[in-house]
């Protein structure tokens, strides 16, 4: 934010853990405007995640930012929840109240078309989550590109995956909603597992946020107990453990990208059936090779990859956020 305005944003996500650790982080800092939440499957099932969300935004004293639901199942593929890192309810099972506020009476797709048209500054998408609601509004409202500054979006990798050893998990889940996603027709920045998975809270910072009065850094530390940055570590033990920000390093992102390192490279993502669906084919190369020169070059989408992070700097952005 270079002229003292808030940046206008709208946040798409399956709130399981990181996801929560994010919106605590957009709706404290001061330069975003988070004018709306869109809810997709996911971490969870997508009325678990409306409730997830609701309930992050309560416990964290947000302002009354509409929430949507979107698509519960990819456009193709079976739904496929990841409750296995993020508990039965996708925050951990940390026994969170039931949230008092209520989503919109309207879908996703139409909450982003509404949104993003009626925003007086282009406006910045983060999708932190398979990427089904931000294709169908694509295809469906494809008039929205014109008042989109940016997309940052959490997903894919250049070097190895999560869900499968070659692809991570929210385009893995919607691989065809990604390749729509990044013929969108604007700039795109992809933080994916290469810089996804270092921004990790140190534990005495994370016992400290546990013991915090304020809820929404309480819940912050209680998140990142139960995200361990380290295989080894048990989920939820209030031992030693430090905590991986995830997702909310995309929000970081937005607010400072001077900390994110990015490359501007060609990227698909690999639609066939087998072990490589749903890759982010990330092409580093500094020139063409065998397959360009005998068969001719196709052209693919430019993105922003995330290739470095300064961990100390984004670790220092959360905390003095979240912490108020």
């Amino acid at each position: 934010m270079t002229d003292g305005r808030r940046i206008p944003v709208i946040i798409d996500c399956d709130t399981g853990v990181d996801d929560a650790l994010a919106l605590l982080f957009a709706v404290r800092h001061p330069a975003l405007d988070v004018r709306a939440i869109t809810c997709v499957a996911g971490n969870t099932d997508v009325d678990g995640v409306v409730r997830n969300t609701l309930t992050v935004l309560e416990q964290a004293g947000a302002p009354g930012i509409p929430v949507a639901r979107g698509a519960e199942r990819p456009l193709i593929e079976a739904p496929r929840s990841a409750q296995h890192v993020h508990g039965h309810d996708g925050m951990g099972d940390l026994g969170l109240p039931e949230p008092s506020r209520r989503p919109a009476d309207v879908d996703a797709v139409t909450l982003l078309r509404s949104e993003i048209l009626a925003s007086p500054r282009p406006v910045t998408l983060v999708p932190m989550a398979p990427l089904t609601n931000i294709a169908l509004l694509l295809r469906t409202h494809p008039e929205v590109v014109r008042n989109l500054e940016r997309i940052v979006f959490m997903g894919g990798a250049a070097a190895v995956g999560n869900a499968t050893p070659v692809a991570e998990f929210n385009v893995w889940h919607d691989p065809e909603a990604a390749a729509i996603l990044l013929t969108a027709g604007v700039p795109i920045t992809m933080y994916g597992l290469d810089v996804f998975t270092r921004v990790v809270v140190p534990a005495a910072d994370v016992r400290r946020l546990r013991g915090s009065g304020e809820p929404g850094a309480r819940l912050a530390g209680q998140l990142l107990a139960h995200r361990p940055a380290h295989p080894d570590s048990r989920p939820g033990d209030p031992s030693e453990t430090s905590g991986g920000l995830g997702d909310a390093g995309a929000v970081c992102a937005v607010v400072d990208p001077e900390g994110l390192t990015t490359h501007r490279l060609p990227v698909d993502v690999s639609l066939a059936p087998g072990p490589t669906r749903g890759m982010t084919i990330v092409d580093r190369r500094p020139r063409p090779g065998e397959a360009e020169l005998h068969e001719g070059t196709r052209e693919q989408p430019l993105v922003d990859v995330g290739l470095d992070v300064d961990v100390e700097r984004y670790v220092k952005l959360y905390l003095a956020t979240v912490e108020v």
